[in-house]
């Protein structure tokens, strides 16, 4: 009779998942691409004086936070193409990375701009003041000292939320994109789902790995910014 868990199946399953990581990287690259000029864009709106786009940017990051990822997934997949279709241009071929991408480009630009945001308005004003008071031009003023700052208060958001955008990315198999998620179904669905249990733990090991090192990186650049802050400070 057979065994119902084999531990085996969970060293067997990594070797046969780590190729499909670079398929996740991929999706995950881009939309942190594509989300941060996204964002940056919301954020300099949010931040701006003019009321209609402070309230378009606000009312969009209202709407993909109350949006489940897969929902809005589902959303992109299937509505791009109608709406396209009308404009005489089929979508229907795309490659299903092209609508992961978008998906959580759009989510990823709603977080980013509440984390530039945030960082910006965390910097005392009158830094900029005194800047400009010794003779720096607003570039300078900008480029020399409120960005740096910002971007030390921003680092530890940006890495949470990088970390949500690779967990989240792991809905992608839903439309068919064979990541390393989309790999280990396949892998269960070959073994007639026997051993599912022991091709997940395999898949959780290497998102938890993923997960600290990119904690322990995003650790290291707050650690190594935050002294050249504090420099800046005394200075």
């Amino acid at each position: 009779m057979e065994k119902y868990f084999d531990a085996t199946y969970i060293w067997e399953s990594i070797p046969a998942l780590l190729p499909f990581l670079k398929v996740t990287f991929m999706v995950a690259g881009l939309s942190v691409l594509f989300g941060s000029l996204l964002g940056l864009l919301l954020a300099i709106m949010k931040l701006g004086k003019n009321k209609l786009s402070q309230q378009i940017a606000h009312g969009y990051t209202t709407v993909m936070r109350c949006t489940p990822s897969i929902v809005l997934l589902f959303l992109i997949y299937y509505g791009v193409p109608a709406i396209f279709i009308n404009f005489g241009i089929n979508l229907n071929d795309m490659s299903s990375a092209f609508f992961v991408v978008i998906t959580f480009s759009l989510q990823f630009g709603a977080l980013m701009s509440e984390v530039i945001r945030s960082a910006y308005e965390s910097i005392d004003k009158g830094q900029y003041e005194a800047a400009v008071s010794v003779g720096l031009s607003n570039t300078q003023a900008y480029g020399r000292i409120i960005f740096p700052q910002a971007f030390v208060v921003a680092l530890p958001n940006f890495g949470n939320a990088l970390l949500e955008l690779m967990k989240e990315g792991a809905l992608a198999y839903t439309i068919g994109l064979i990541d390393v998620m989309g790999k280990a179904n396949l892998i269960i669905a070959g073994n007639y789902n026997s051993h599912a249990l022991e091709i997940y733990i395999g898949l959780s090991l290497i998102y938890w790995v993923l997960s600290i090192m990119i904690e322990q990186f995003f650790l290291k650049l707050e650690k190594i910014f935050s002294k050249g802050r504090k420099d800046l400070k005394t200075a």
